[in-house]
């Protein structure tokens, strides 16, 4: 019988760290305003270097997690990564455009104006143009998946993004009518993907030349854990130190985001889990293909919305809210995919 698994202690309390984190971050920017006003201006080509850096931070072991020598296997089982695909960019993109303008776009009219209901949009497109890659490793974990299989699914997203990440996000944004300015478009998914993931790919050859494949994932990988943590805390209190003006004003705002999020979490699980089914694949792949199209690559996400539409912007807050909702959701459908293992 196996033993039940356990989350590890940071992102079992994710959500505790990111509410935290709220509570620093517009305190800080209450009490501290001309400190954190200097740290938004630090900014070139509308790019903020602080947030840049941390981003970097944090993408960047994720990349080292990559195994391009797994890509070889993709044919041997070919019907798990058709499915992530298909979720991935086929249909999550949309269906996240789909929510969000019906609750940003029409049912929130009487709370969100007309001329920023576009830009809350444009925030909830770039979480659902964003598959996760690092998380999905513990939920697979959780669920007993098969980790060379999950492995596989998020090389193969990975590359993906490469190449699907631009023309998505400009056909939905120009779809709201937002301007899309593709060369800023381009240039965050070269900075926040394409360099981190050469980074990534040159450090892993020459390390497991050097120390072996096992060295690499047992004592290499676990160094960065504290950076990739810290990063990302870091970053969520500058995030809402610079939208503490919005929440303040606007403290209800947050649940506003979280709703539509939320269906959209439970949407995309429920059909990838039973489209899984319904082509037979085994528990250990069907779950973490409907995990890896549920949840969301937050730390590309909030990175483009930040190039676009600035620290102070409505879709950046999105993007921050995508954070706090996740881990409460994934964890819940944790325990579904154990209760309906088959």
């Amino acid at each position: 019988m196996d033993q039940p698994k356990k989350i590890p202690f940071f992102e079992k309390n994710l959500t505790l760290w990111v509410v935290l984190c709220i509570g620093v971050g517009i305190l800080a920017g209450s009490y501290f305003s001309d400190f954190m006003g200097f740290l938004a201006d630090i900014e070139v080509y509308h790019v903020n270097i602080p947030i840049a850096i941390l981003i970097w931070l944090m993408i960047y072991p994720m990349m080292l997690q990559v195994d391009f020598t797994s890509l070889a296997d993709v044919g041997k089982a070919p019907k798990g990564i058709i499915l992530t695909l298909v979720v991935n960019w086929l249909i999550k993109p949309f269906t996240m455009a789909f929510f969000a303008w019906i609750f940003f776009g029409n049912l929130y009219s009487a709370w969100i104006e007309p001329e920023l209901a576009g830009e809350y949009i444009a925030g909830a497109i770039l979480l659902g143009v964003a598959p996760c890659t690092a998380m999905v490793f513990v939920w697979s974990y959780l669920t007993n998946g098969d980790p060379n299989y999950t492995l596989v699914q998020v090389s193969i997203n990975d590359l993906v993004l490469l190449v699907a990440f631009v023309p998505l996000t400009g056909l939905l944004l120009g779809i709201t009518d937002i301007t899309v300015p593709y060369d800023t478009l381009v240039t965050s998914v070269f900075v926040f993907v394409v360099i981190p993931l050469i980074a990534a790919f040159i450090t892993n050859q020459i390390l497991i030349r050097r120390h072996g494949k096992k060295w690499f994932k047992e004592v290499f990988l676990p160094r960065f854990r504290p950076i990739s943590i810290s990063a990302l805390l870091l970053t969520l209190v500058l995030l809402f130190a610079f939208q503490g003006p919005n929440i303040i004003n606007n403290p209800y705002i947050i649940l506003l985001i979280a709703v539509p999020l939320i269906i959209q979490s439970y949407f995309i699980f429920f059909l990838a889990w039973y489209a899984g089914r319904k082509i037979n694949l085994p528990h250990n792949v069907c779950s973490p293909a409907a995990m890896i199209g549920t949840s969301n690559f937050f730390e590309l996400a909030v990175a483009v919305a930040i190039a676009l539409f600035g620290l102070h912007s409505p879709a950046a807050l999105v993007t921050v809210v995508g954070v706090l909702v996740e881990v409460p959701i994934m964890l819940s459908l944790v325990a579904l995919a154990n209760r309906w293992k088959y």
